[in-house]
């Protein structure tokens, strides 16, 4: 199952830096994960500084 960001989220960019795959994209008001082109890795996850990637 591909991870989520949740409205915790800050805009900060981190995880669509940390991402292997070029999955995370700023959405509106949030970055949002591309389900299909997410590996389920946890990158993004780890690099939160809000915990907002949740799987």
């Amino acid at each position: 199952m591909a991870y989520t960001i949740n409205d915790d989220c800050i805009s900060c960019g981190a995880c669509a830096d940390a991402c292997p795959v070029s999955c995370i994209s700023e959405g509106d008001g949030k970055y949002v994960i591309n389900a299909d082109e997410c590996i389920d890795c946890g990158t993004c996850a780890s690099t939160c500084p809000v915990d907002a990637p949740q799987a």
